[in-house]
């Protein structure tokens, strides 16, 4: 039953990724300036969008219930924050949607994350990029601009992303 699930899972992350671009809940388009936004990480660290020109940018769109986030965030952890947190030119910050600076804390407390999360309670920035659907991922490049983003999680499409971040941090 529980591979079952996790099939009927990934077969939904892949159709919901071959949608991002014309999906209506989308509301950017690579290409686009990226919408900009401050927030304030759980570790009290401020970052401002618009002040990160020059770096590559991942935002992370999650929330503490969702199945396709819990299975994304280890290897976002693994496969990207492990390999670039030390970089000057890139940024991370992983929103949680709906989700107060304490009950974010506690989840990442509870998973032993490293990352840089931030609590997004009334959506006011996840609604500045989507209206609905995560996990969701946004790469802003150097210059401001959208570059890659998704909705779902595969392990492919995640490759893809990380094949994209790979290229870019070169």
């Amino acid at each position: 039953m529980k591979k079952y699930l996790l099939s009927a899972l990934f077969a939904f992350s892949a159709l919901a990724l071959a949608y991002t671009q014309d999906d209506p809940s989308t509301l950017t388009k690579v290409g686009d300036k990226a919408p900009q936004f401050i927030c304030k990480t759980i570790d009290g660290r401020s970052l401002d969008l618009s002040k990160l020109q020059g770096k590559i940018v991942m935002i992370n769109f999650f929330a503490t219930w969702c199945g396709p986030c819990n299975l994304e965030l280890p290897v976002l952890q693994k496969n990207i924050w492990d390999k670039y947190k030390g970089r000057q030119d890139f940024e991370l910050v992983i929103l949680g949607r709906e989700h107060s600076e304490a009950e974010v804390r506690k989840f990442v407390e509870g998973k032993k994350f490293t990352m840089p999360f931030a609590p997004d309670p009334e959506r006011k920035i996840f609604s500045l990029y989507a209206t609905q659907s995560i996990p969701r991922n946004v790469i802003v490049g150097k210059d401001g601009r959208i570059i890659f983003q998704s909705i779902g999680f595969t392990p492919e499409e995640f490759r893809e992303l990380e094949n994209l971040l790979a290229e870019q941090m070169k």
